[in-house]
């Protein structure tokens, strides 16, 4: 395991764009690293390449043709010197053949995030949910390895049935899925046996025609549930990982994109449930960290749960990754009594090797943080994108505020229609939930936000939808 001096030797190359590139850029500042920034074309009025001049001036920001040419990202690494690279969210975040690649070329990288034989195990879902269930860790009921064989397929279908009956579920309802599928190809949802087996025939049919692989999952397809998420960090030593609480990512998009977070994930003190929420939330976060230690997982990570209405918690997925949601956990928290705890920072040292230096009982969770993802979408017609220009952008500057955006405050800013129309990121606090969306209404209300298209249109936002959802947070 490094020193802490050692850590401060590395340059970083940001592997990633606006908001989450500026944070990045702001963690290393914080642990004193040097940095380079990448951009491409359309985002160079992004406000992620004005701070990586300023703070680390022309010669720490690169022009590329793509995110995602893996090739141009190692050809700034060789050119900068950098000697580390980080992902930031989406594009290679998970990716585990370039995490393999970084760290195994000729002129060796270190990647900031999970080892790459982490991200290879996690990452895959079969592979997930028989840790799992070897650990006694509750995942979605259903099969944990490809089906090929009919009558085993409907053995497996008819109990899923059956569970769900037993759960109250009137109309039950299950998911076949191509288990060489991806992106949502190749899933069809099924409501009795009858249909099961002519579903089972297509699915098998188009697997084998698209994927070459007719195997299939099967899966209890689970209704008004609540999304939650218990954040994980360990060191390179993958022993002693730690958690900063839950988070509640119910809010969301019609396309299931998350659009409010708030942590803790429930609210037992002022709120009634119809199940004990404190003991879920005890749950999933000693199940994950279960999985962690058993998996020596060695980075930041998320593991995803769906709660049943009966309070039944189940493990849907690992995220081997820093996600969007990151702060508003991050928000709660303070380590060895100090706050303004910051989980990129943290990712970025411990991937570096240095050793975590904190225990679980040092991290104490305080107050309730609720994340708001401001975006120029319609949420009137299915959450569609808006194209244009933002002329105005401006909010109070609060103390219980923390705000995070790539969009210019001083300047019109074209959104690029590159990639999604994600504008900032609110963070707030308060010390109840009350509290908190008081606030949150409060910064919504006072925010101020413009533009027109190439029609002269208004701008479309999320705006007000995240305040009529505002109101019933946490409620299940």
């Amino acid at each position: 395991m490094k020193k802490s001096s050692e850590v401060h030797r590395h340059t970083i190359l940001i592997a990633n764009r606006g908001e989450i590139a500026i944070r990045i850029m702001q963690a290393c500042q914080k642990l004193g690293l040097a940095f380079v920034a990448l951009f491409t074309e359309p985002d160079k009025h992004s406000e992620h390449c004005v701070l990586a001049r300023r703070l680390g001036g022309e010669k720490s920001l690169f022009r590329v043709s793509s995110y995602l040419d893996a090739n141009e990202i190692f050809a700034v690494a060789d050119e900068s010197g950098a000697t580390a690279i980080h992902p930031g969210y989406g594009f290679f975040a998970e990716d585990y053949r370039f995490a393999k690649r970084v760290t195994q070329r000729e002129r060796k990288l270190v990647f900031i995030g999970p080892s790459w034989q982490v991200i290879r195990e996690l990452g895959d879902k079969i592979n997930t949910k028989r840790l799992a269930r070897k650990l006694g860790v509750p995942t979605v009921p259903g099969s944990d390895k490809p089906v090929t064989d009919d009558l085993e397929a409907e053995a497996i279908a008819k109990s899923l049935f059956d569970f769900q009956q037993e759960q109250g579920v009137n109309d039950p309802v299950i998911l076949v899925k191509a288990s060489a599928g991806g992106g949502g190809m190749g899933i069809e949802e099924v409501s009795d046996m009858d249909k099961f087996r002519a579903v089972l025939r297509r699915i098998k049919n188009y697997a084998k025609r698209q994927f070459r692989d007719e195997g299939v999952l099967i899966e209890q397809r689970i209704f008004d549930f609540n999304h939650l998420e218990v954040q994980i960090l360990a060191d390179r030593t993958g022993q002693n990982p730690v958690h900063f609480g839950t988070r509640n990512c119910s809010v969301q998009s019609l396309g299931r994109q998350k659009r409010i977070e708030v942590a803790p994930g429930f609210d037992p003190t002022s709120l009634r449930y119809a199940f004990d929420a404190r003991k879920v939330l005890e749950d999933i976060t000693e199940y994950s960290l279960r999985m962690a230690r058993e998996a020596g997982y060695d980075n930041v990570g998320t593991w995803e749960w769906i709660v049943s209405p009966t309070g039944h918690p189940f493990l849907m997925e690992v995220n081997t990754r820093i996600q969007v949601e990151n702060g508003v956990s991050a928000r709660i928290a303070s380590i060895k009594g100090k706050g303004g705890v910051d989980l990129i920072a943290e990712q970025i040292r411990v991937g570096l090797g240095a050793p975590l230096g904190y225990s679980q009982n040092e991290i104490v969770l305080n107050g309730v943080g609720l994340e708001y993802r401001i975006i120029a979408e319609d949420p009137d017609n299915k959450f569609a994108p808006w194209v244009g220009r933002i002329t105005s952008f401006s909010w109070p500057e609060l103390p219980w505020l923390t705000m995070h955006t790539q969009v210019p405050t001083d300047r019109e800013y074209e959104i690029p229609t590159d990639f999604d129309p994600n504008l900032a990121l609110a963070i707030i606090w308060g010390k109840d939930l009350a509290e908190v969306k008081a606030r949150g209404v409060e910064f919504l209300n006072t925010l101020s936000l413009a533009g027109e298209n190439a029609s002269g249109e208004a701008l479309k936002s999320n705006i007000e939808f995240l305040k009529r959802k505002t109101e019933t947070v946490l409620v299940f």
